[in-house]
Formats: C-alpha cells, structure tokens, sequence
C-alpha cells in the first residue's frame, strides 16, 4: 500500500550558479563601498561647513587614491575566486586563527561544502576591508574613529551569512528536514519575543527566585521606597564581629550573586561564617522619578550601614559595591570621609566599578547630547523601561547576545535552552529617570567624580583622594562594561591602602567564580608603587582558579575577631523583625 512505501527523501538545495555567486561576492563590495562612503569627502564634494573638511582615507581626495582602494578589495576578490574555481594554482593561503576559532561556523558544512566555504570566506573578507577603512581614515577624533569602529562591528556581525537563511547551510538542511516547520515556529518565537518586547535568551518558565535560584535561607528585615535589607541565616557556629554588607546595581536584581546553590556568591559568604546582608533595590515606577544619586547614597548605602549597625551594635560594617553600587559606593566613603564618619566602613570591595570615567570603554561612546535627548525622550513617566538598558547592554556583544539567538530561534525555530545567569540577564529592572540622566550626564560624560569638589551629597563637595578605607579592587581581563584598565584607575585616586585583583573572564563569570568550579585565574602583584594596569600584569603572578579565598582571607586580615552566631545574629531575632522570607518582594516587582 502506498502508505506503507518509505517516504522520497527531498531533495537538496539546488547548488546556485556561478553567476549567483558573482552576484554574492558584488553584494558584498557594494556594501563595503557604500560603508566607506558615507561621510567620505569625494572629488568635487563640498563640506557642508566649509571650515570644517570631511574626514577622508588616505589617498582619496584624488580618483586614483578611489581607483588603489576599491582595487584592494577586489584583488582580494580575485584571489579568493581562484581558490575557489582552481586550488590547485591558487597561492597559498593559511586562514586566520581567528577565523578558524570563529564559533558561528564552526559545522563542518561550512569548511567542507565548497560553496558555503566560499560564503564564509568572502564574508570574512569583506568584513576585514571594512573594518581596514574604518582604521584608514583620517580627520576624525578618535571618539569618533572609536564610534564609527562599533558601528561598523555592528554592521558586520548582522551581515554574517549564518543570520540569513538562503546563506546557512545548517538553516537549509532544518527547512528540508522539517519541511518549513522550522520558519514557522521561528516566526511563532519572533511574534512572542516582539509581544513581549525582549530577545528570549533562556527559557522563561525553567527559574522562579525563591523555587530554584536566589533560595540561600534569610529574612527581610527592613524596607523602604527605595529598598530592601535582607540578612541571610548563619551555618557556622561563630562569625566575624564585622558584617558585610553587599550593595549590587539597581540595574539588574541582586541575584546574579545567589543564583544557583552552586554559583552563589552570597551562600559561599555566609559559609566563610561571614553575617552578611544585602540590599534588594526596587524598581523604578513613577512614583520614583525625582529619585536622585543622592538618594542612593543616603537613603540607600549610609542608611543600610547605620541599620546594621544599630543592629548588631557593631562600630563599622564591611562594605561590597558591585558596578555602579561600588561607583555609589566611593561616592559614600568620600561623604563620611569628609563629615569625619570613615570609620563606620571597615573595609570597601569594589566589583568591575568605574570611578574614573576618563577609559570607560564602549558605554561611553555614544554619551552625546543627542542620545541624552534620546534618552529623556523614552523616560517620559518619570522611568526608564529596564529593557532598553538590557538592549544597550546587548549590543555590546551582538554577536553573542543577539544574533545567536536569532539564528537558534528564529531561523533554526530552536526554543532557548535554560541559563540561570541568562534568566537573571533578561530579568530587567527600571531605573528613575533622573538619576540614569544625571549619572549618563556626570560620569560618563563630564567625568566629575575625578574632579574633587565637583559633585556634592547633601551639598557636601566629594573628594576621592581623601578615601582612606582599606579597599578590594576587583576587575575582569575581559570586561566590555567597566573595562579593566577603568577599574584600574581607582588606585589613582584613593588614598587608602588597596588590593588590586585582576580576575579572568568577564562582567559577571569574572566575579561569579565560585572555587568549586575550578574555573578561570586571577593575577596579583605586590610590588607596591605599580603605575600602570600593564605594569601590574607584567609583574603579576598568576593563581589558578577563584579569586574568592584570597577576599575572604583579606577580609579577616583586617579584624579575625568572631562572635557567637546568636540573638541578633540571627535574622529576625534582633530589634528588627523578620517581614518576611528572602528573597523578598521587590525583587519579584515588575
């Protein structure tokens, strides 16, 4: 019966000719030609302000410097086509190793079908010439150069022939396979996503704070408009007489540092037999858009460390700021410094934070009076919506966190895997509006933190060299939020001594890296007086593994003095009552 016939296998995708690839190869020119022209000054263009000349390549202010530069792509062409059509009298050619590492091809189909072997290729060509005209050209400031860069990186990672169907071999072979099914269900995941106005980067439904991650036992213990305070239950019989308290970014919720059992900061901490609190910021509505930078100094850090001191009846409190909490954070030590309050702050960690804006990397590029407009414009109700910023953060790495997932979900119609720090990324918090202007507009831009008396808290002037708190410095080798040479610059402009810890990996793995992992390294250097971030490395021994265990054993070498993890040690047992189970409510606020 003819139901019971095995089923004709589909055919392959026809092989397109040659003329088709001769058209692929002039794509690709045409979009490199038309990159390089816009803002180019051509023979017989006139600046609009004549004062100021457009910025132009070298040689191109003549038709044969055009002639040399468009000659240099297709020569490239060429010699790509002939090892195409004749390898065996092509010159010799050895790929770049960061081609061959490229992980967007690394299926074989890529490397060993000829056709999407020439794709790649010519993909990777065009996109070197492209990036070799950014670099050439001249008559531009070097923010300028720098943005222009970004962009054309942007432009590059879209273009990648994995993005686009007719061009991804392993998307051809989903749609003979499942017979269009695929395109559908990627169409399904496209309408979902937009719905919802966010990338899906990890499945959705997989985490719940409380069920799977942020689940390290404690107590509520206090909230306010802008906060909450938790203090998590001790396991080891004694403690440090001094306790830490942890400040993250409102950015993001506090739980990237209480993910999984197994990743979590926080848990780790109170197993060092460390009493440890931490603030659970809440998100932005309306309501809070006169919320200033003041606000989170005083009613938010020194309001903290005055609670738990009153609650312990403890003379100072460690203190951990995490991104733009330890940039807050500095700001607090220079107002106690100058209100003769220092010592209320034992210690100072700061994890990946900015002082010092001056090399603040990619964030700072586009820190412009339009884009500050821009800005203002999308925080209309007093806020900013959280997934704008996840979005700008995003971008940053866009062929990671962007055109991954579109390939996997909307074209492979895959369904994103679960990741907790993934989970944690997308769950996107607001920011008062004109704290983000103020802190865009300040730091990023006019860098006024640096500058002593600038800025003021209470309209006391800061200053930072007057910060004389033992303080942790933690950076990430490869950080593209708070760049390492950035987190370098705070031993600048404090005064008091410091640790320097250069962690490997990133924003987050850099900092997430418990010792049961095994995972990564960090460098440390003891020679004092180290006047470079590359001195520092030059000079740096390098340790296997996390750089937690050094912390903790920094910490105790401050104050080793422990107490019985009794009374008001215990969450909810002192003079302020439990309100509630960690992780609270303000981190499940919308």
């Amino acid at each position: 019966m003819a139901d019971d016939a095995a089923p004709t296998p589909p055919e392959s995708p026809t092989t397109p000719s040659l003329a088709d690839m001769q058209h692929w190869t002039a794509v690709f020119g045409r979009a490199q030609q038309m990159l390089l022209e816009h803002g180019f000054a051509f023979p017989g263009d006139k600046p609009a302000d004549a004062a100021t000349p457009a910025p132009t390549l070298p040689g191109w202010a003549d038709p044969m410097g055009i002639a040399q530069a468009s000659a240099d792509y297709w020569s490239d062409s060429l010699k790509l086509w002939q090892r195409f059509l004749d390898p065996a009298h092509a010159e010799p050619y050895v790929e770049p190793e960061a081609q061959a590492r490229d992980r967007r091809f690394k299926a074989p189909q890529w490397h060993e079908q000829p056709l999407f072997d020439f794709i790649r290729q010519s993909y990777f060509l065009a996109a070197e010439h492209m990036m070799k005209g950014v670099d050439a050209l001249e008559g531009l400031e070097p923010r300028q150069k720098e943005r222009l860069r970004f962009l054309t990186r942007g432009f590059v990672d879209a273009m990648s022939p994995t993005n686009f169907p007719a061009t991804n071999p392993l998307v051809l072979e989903r749609i003979v396979e499942t017979r269009g099914e695929n395109l559908l269900k990627g169409l399904q995941n496209l309408l979902s996503d937009m719905a919802r106005g966010q990338l899906t980067q990890s499945d959705t439904s997989a985490f719940e704070v409380g069920r799977n991650i942020a689940t390290t036992p404690g107590k509520v213990i206090k909230r306010t408009e802008l906060y909450e305070l938790i203090h998590y239950a001790p396991t080891t019989e004694t403690v440090l007489a001094t306790p830490l308290i942890i400040f993250p970014p409102w950015i993001n919720r506090f739980y990237i540092l209480d993910l999984t059992a197994e990743k979590s900061f926080i848990r780790w901490a109170v197993e060092q037999g460390l009493s440890v609190f931490v603030v659970s910021w809440r998100s932005a509505d309306a309501s809070m858009k006169d919320v200033r930078w003041d606000d989170y100094v005083l009613k938010g850090q020194i309001d903290a460390i005055d609670t738990v001191r009153d609650l312990l009846d403890v003379p100072a409190v460690h203190t951990v700021g995490y991104c733009v909490a330890g940039t807050t954070l500095a700001a607090t030590l220079a107002l106690l410094a100058a209100r003769g309050q220092a010592d209320k702050v034992a210690s100072a960690t700061f994890f990946t934070a900015q002082v010092d804006f001056s090399q603040a990397g990619e964030l700072s590029l586009f820190v412009d009076d339009d884009q500050l407009e821009m800005i203002r414009s999308l925080s209309s109700e007093g806020f900013l919506d959280g997934r704008v910023m996840a979005a700008t953060f995003n971008l940053l790495r866009g062929r990671e966190l962007i055109w991954n997932y579109v390939t996997a979900n909307y074209l492979m119609g895959e369904d994103a895997p679960p990741f907790d720090l993934l989970h944690w990324n997308a769950d996107v918090t607001n920011l008062p509006a004109t704290w983000h202007q103020s802190y865009l507009t300040d730091l990023y831009r006019d860098n006024r933190l640096v500058q002593p008396g600038s800025l003021a808290i209470d309209d006391t002037p800061l200053d930072l060299s007057t910060v004389r708190t033992p303080s942790y410095i933690q950076a990430g080798r490869e950080d593209h939020i708070a760049p390492a040479e950035s987190v370098w610059r705070i031993t600048h402009h404090f005064a008091g001594p410091l640790r320097f810890v250069l962690a490997g990996s990133g924003h987050i793995a850099g900092v997430v890296n418990p010792p049961s992992s095994g995972k990564y390294q960090y460098w440390l250097n003891d020679t004092p007086g180290v006047a470079s971030l590359a001195d520092f490395v030059a000079g740096a021994r390098e340790v296997k593994g996390s750089w937690w265990p050094d912390w903790v054993a920094w910490l105790r070498g401050i104050d080793a003095t422990e107490v019985d993890a009794t009374g008001a040690r215990v969450p909810g047992e002192g003079g302020l009552p439990a309100l509630g189970a960690a992780p609270g409510e303000y981190v499940r606020k919308r």
